[in-house]
């Protein structure tokens, strides 16, 4: 089985190299790192760790996602961020999942296992208000609508539509893959962060809710 990492990076210099590191049991495997315009060593890094890395000026979540998984030959997939929260050593349990329970998407779930250091508050609210919005809207119950990691088919990204270029396309892949297969929730241990969160918690946040009205009218 082909399995193809897909890693987003802005100035990941201080995470990256272990990340990649923490992911080299995994085999057969490519690792993708998309970065846009880190101004630190990340490519650098990622290069002599051995990944692919691809250069994408766009900004946006949703682009370097997009950019990836297009280049990415695994049938397997794999995404996470390059910041060191999400724990790569679950990727290989988490392919078995798939395999044995024959569904198409994981999705992984850290409100569940969560702590303060690792998620506040303030995030665990607006999250819900995100959950409860989809599970209104489309029917689909999540427990994270939000998380960044997820194990999935090629073949069910394939048949996926109207993806968000920014950071909605962590709601909108898990819609998707509720549409065109089968998801379920694995609930993960969220690590500390040690970089500057890439997120705006009420622009972004407000911004996600507004897009899923937005794709509720669209569908």
């Amino acid at each position: 089985m082909d399995i193809s990492i897909v890693i987003p990076t802005m100035n990941e210099e201080r995470t990256i190299g272990q990340v990649i590191d923490s992911l080299k049991y995994l085999d057969p495997l490519e690792i993708i790192v998309v970065d846009t315009d880190s101004k630190d060593k990340t490519r650098d890094i990622a290069t002599e760790r051995g990944a692919i890395v691809i250069e994408e000026p766009r900004r946006g979540y949703g682009v370097a996602y997009k950019t990836g998984i297009g280049r990415a030959k695994g049938s397997i997939i794999a995404c996470l961020d390059g910041d060191g929260t999400y724990p790569a050593e679950i990727i290989r349990p988490l392919i078995d999942i798939l395999e044995i329970n024959k569904v198409d998407f994981i999705s992984c779930d850290r409100m569940t296992l969560r702590s303060q250091n690792s998620y506040t508050n303030l995030h665990l609210i607006g999250n819900k208000i995100l959950n409860i919005t989809i599970s209104t809207l489309y029917g689909y119950r999540l427990f994270d609508s939000q998380s960044g990691m997820w194990v999935f088919r090629r073949s069910v990204y394939e048949k996926m539509s109207n993806l968000s270029d920014g950071m909605s396309f962590s709601q909108d892949i898990k819609i998707e893959a509720f549409r065109h297969g089968t998801l379920i929730e694995v609930p993960i241990r969220y690590g500390v962060r040690i970089t500057k969160p890439k997120l705006n918690t009420w622009r972004d946040g407000f911004s996600n809710l507004f897009e899923l009205f937005v794709k509720y009218v669209r569908k």
